[in-house]
């Protein structure tokens, strides 16, 4: 039996990546996976919580479930203006994306 601090130090790890990648990157995409790793992180967190602190109701479950419905439309919207950048400027480096200023 695995304990909560396992859970716990797996999604720390996973957010700390994802900060890195969301700092140090400058590619889109991959600005977009580190988003990804970030909610996957909380979600992860969500599920060891509601596991062991409370394995009667399902809250954290819920919660996950609603994070991951966000995630999906955050992807596809996110990858809809990537590739709307991508055919207006031929580059998806974060640099270039100043078509949003006034």
């Amino acid at each position: 039996m695995l304990s909560i601090n396992f859970f716990l130090l797996v999604g720390a790890a996973l957010f700390c990546i994802g900060i890195y990648g969301l700092v140090t990157s400058r590619n889109a995409v991959r600005v977009l996976m580190s988003v990804e790793l970030l909610l996957n992180a909380v979600n992860l967190n969500f599920l060891a919580f509601s596991s062991f602190v409370d394995p009667v109701n399902i809250r954290g479950q819920i919660f996950a479930i609603f994070v991951i419905s966000v995630a999906a439309a955050e992807a596809a919207i996110g990858l809809a203006i990537v590739l709307a950048i991508y055919r207006n400027r031929n580059t998806i480096d974060m640099e270039n994306f100043n078509l949003l200023r006034w």
